[in-house]
């Protein structure tokens, strides 16, 4: 296995940045998530790093040996990296077998290499019994699994996944989950998983990249990016965040925390350590953080909007007085008896200072 380093990548087309000086580094046997909205520019990342795209400027390089610089680019074939792509892209007429050992045909693998190699592979992802079976007699999953094994079997030193759940449905999402996972563990292989799911990101990954306009402009671990975003459009972006004004932030008695003013209210915050007092900031939550409160306990007075049921939970849509072109949303339980109209008091139970807002 390898490990993955872009420096300075850029790429346009048509005169239209579309990588704007990305940098990352994947250390190896590391899985990674490539993670933001339709066009960001992920897609692109992953083909540059396949060697399908010659980038504009920077380097790539496996390891220490440099695959990819203006002007040169080592060819997909000689970069030992396998792809699972988002429609399988597998052969109909071939057996799954076939399908599994095509590409070590095509290497020049002896017949009894590549058979051994393929079954072995296929064993990996439980899907050895099936070896003589057509694609077309395959569910989703199973295809899906299919398109591993043949990774697998040409022994790839980076792996590249290309929303690889996009066409799945959602109860079959859940078990590939488990199956990347389980075969991550299994093979210690570096992977790189492009994907706009943040679920499916945050359940797999060891840490996040969240790319935005081109640029990256998040590399944590998925606790991290949920908990302590760097910025305004993370904080959205993950986990339904909602980003809240806050004004007169003080410094707290306890280490990494301070006071600030919440719609009226004074509410104690995780911020940065070291943080300075501020005038205004901004204030990472999320429906989970916010609760409803007794006026007693200092909550915010609000006004109940509209109300979801989730099954878990209901989901109580409501807008602050003192903000009240402001929509948020908080769950609360089933035996909490709230109509819309109704007035209640939300307190913050945690939150986190933007960075680059305070």
């Amino acid at each position: 296995m390898a490990s993955i380093s872009l420096e300075s990548v850029s790429k346009a087309y048509a005169r239209k940045r579309v990588l704007a000086e990305v940098s990352l580094d994947v250390a190896e046997g590391e899985f990674v998530a490539i993670l933001g909205p339709s066009g960001c520019g992920k897609t692109t990342m992953l083909r540059l790093i396949a060697g399908f795209e010659q980038l504009d400027a920077g380097a790539i390089r496996f390891g220490r040996e440099q695959v990819a610089s203006p002007g040169r680019s080592v060819p997909p074939e000689k970069r030992n990296v396998g792809i699972v792509f988002q429609n399988y892209a597998l052969w109909p007429h071939m057996s799954v077998a076939d399908n599994v050992g095509y590409a070590l045909k095509v290497a020049g693998v002896s017949p009894g290499e590549r058979r051994r190699r393929s079954v072995e592979a296929l064993a990996t992802v439980d899907m050895d019994m099936l070896a003589d079976r057509s694609p077309a007699d395959l569910s989703g999953g199973q295809r899906q699994r299919v398109a591993l094994a043949r990774c697998l079997a040409a022994r790839p030193s980076v792996m590249l996944l290309d929303e690889p759940l996009a066409n799945l449905d959602v109860h079959l999402r859940a078990a590939m989950e488990r199956e990347f996972s389980a075969f991550h563990r299994r093979t210690g292989a570096t992977m790189i998983y492009i994907t706009h799911d943040q679920s499916e990101a945050m359940a797999l990954a060891d840490r996040i990249a969240v790319m935005d306009a081109g640029r990256i402009v998040q590399f944590a671990r998925p606790r991290d990016l949920y908990r302590e975003p760097g910025s305004e459009m993370v904080a959205r972006f993950i986990g339904n965040g909602l980003v809240l004004p806050v004004s007169d932030l003080r410094a707290d008695a306890r280490p990494g925390h301070v006071e600030v003013d919440v719609f009226g209210r004074r509410h104690a915050v995780r911020a940065r350590r070291g943080q300075a007092p501020a005038a205004a900031a901004r204030l990472s939550v999320h429906p989970d953080d916010l609760v409803l409160a007794s006026d007693e306990a200092g909550g915010f007075d609000a006004e109940v909007e509209r109300i979801t049921y989730r099954g878990s939970h209901i989901e109580v849509h409501f807008r602050p007085r003192r903000a009240p072109d402001l929509s948020l949303s908080l769950h609360a339980p089933h035996d909490r008896a709230i109509e819309p109209g109704a007035r209640i008091s939300v307190r913050v139970g945690d939150g986190w200072v933007l960075p680059d807002a305070a």
